[in-house]
């Protein structure tokens, strides 16, 4: 089950199905392997999370917060609009392929996943090459140069 609320209205007027989108994002990286539930809200929000619980006095675009390791959930995931906005504006992508992407991000981190090692790094972002490109998404690490984006997340 993927529980969504959509706590900025910026979200729904950018992207007006942004439920559904979100929801196949979600699908895809998580299978039928638990519950997910999803805030998409705004950046003063997930700045706030971001302190409270990562001690980081500054804004983020994704955060997830896995949930127990004998729970059948998965966890919760945060995306702030106004972030996830810039970058998709600054990278040249449409703002609903950089929400699937994130949102895939945030799951596979609910599944263990990080990306504090190179090695790491390149096999959770070979996974949402994937899964993005399995959604019709174009790979979000490649510039149109060919050149690798920096992609900041989580």
């Amino acid at each position: 089950m993927i529980a969504i609320e959509v706590a900025d209205k910026n979200w729904r007027s950018r992207i007006p199905n942004v439920r559904e989108v979100v929801r196949q994002a979600a699908r895809a990286a998580s299978g039928k392997n638990g519950r997910v539930a999803i805030l998409l809200t705004d950046d003063r929000t997930l700045a706030e999370l971001n302190t409270r619980f990562r001690g980081k006095d500054q804004e983020t675009n994704v955060l997830a917060f896995p949930g127990p390791a004998s729970a059948s959930t998965l966890g919760d995931i945060a995306v702030a609009f106004g972030v996830c906005d810039r970058e998709a504006t600054a990278q040249g992508k449409p703002l609903r392929d950089h929400l699937r992407h994130l949102v895939i991000h945030g799951v596979l981190h609910l599944m263990g996943h990080d990306h504090q090692s190179p090695k790491d790094a390149e096999a959770m972002e070979a996974i949402e090459i994937d899964l993005l490109g399995a959604l019709g998404v174009p790979n979000p690490y490649e510039g149109a140069a060919g050149t690798k984006d920096n992609v900041r997340t989580g």
